[in-house]
């Protein structure tokens, strides 16, 4: 053993003992222009679950059940017209929420790409709202000065036109509370002079 490397001891091992580099192995030399067009590759993208392959999985789910109920009934020994409107009262009662039949990540099988796909979906919808990323986002912006410009740009025009629809209510919030303020005065004045009038 050398540095670590190695046998202990060569017995048993069908060798000499000694770590000797293994000449057979081709090196590849990479080219600069390879290492530098490594960077330019674009992230991977995640696959996209089949909506109608995962809805389809949630039905088979609820006609295995009622299945299930049918086979259990029929050893209890049930007549075919009570069995057909128990079994069609829980495939209606299932097929309500079909949501709620979705599997969890953790019980999914590795033959069920589309599941692992919406459950991987969630996921990195849950870590982006977590992390507070948005769904714009594009790795390698930040780099960009054009790019970073036109968003502070499109940032200060935004900033204005709130700006600008902030003092327009206010305006008319001002306006609407003067109108209340001279609607109660004329309604206090008109109470008085009925006051005044009684009183006489």
């Amino acid at each position: 053993m050398y540095n670590g490397i190695g046998l202990t001891t060569p017995r048993g091992s069908g060798t000499n003992g000694y770590v000797m580099r293994n000449l057979s192995a081709l090196r590849v030399h990479e080219t600069a222009a390879d290492r530098a067009a490594a960077w330019d590759v674009a992230p991977p993208k995640h696959r996209e679950p089949d909506e109608a392959i995962l809805e389809h999985e949630r039905k088979r789910k609820v006609e295995v059940k009622c299945l299930e109920l049918q086979l259990q009934l029929e050893d209890d020994g049930l007549d075919e017209a009570t069995i057909e409107t128990r079994v069609d009262e829980l495939r209606t009662t299932l097929n309500k929420d079909l949501a709620s039949l979705a599997p969890s990540a953790k019980k999914l099988k590795p033959s069920d790409t589309h599941g692992i796909a919406a459950a991987k979906k969630a996921e990195l919808d849950k870590m982006a709202r977590a992390l507070g990323t948005r769904s714009n986002y594009t790795e390698g912006d930040a780099f960009d000065r054009e790019k970073q410009e036109e968003n502070k740009m499109r940032r200060m025009v935004e900033r204005e036109e709130r700006e600008r629809k902030r003092e327009e209510d206010k305006s008319k919030w001002l306006e609407q509370k003067q109108k209340w303020e001279a609607d109660k005065r004329e309604r206090d004045r008109l109470r008085r002079r009925e006051e005044d009038r009684i009183r006489r």
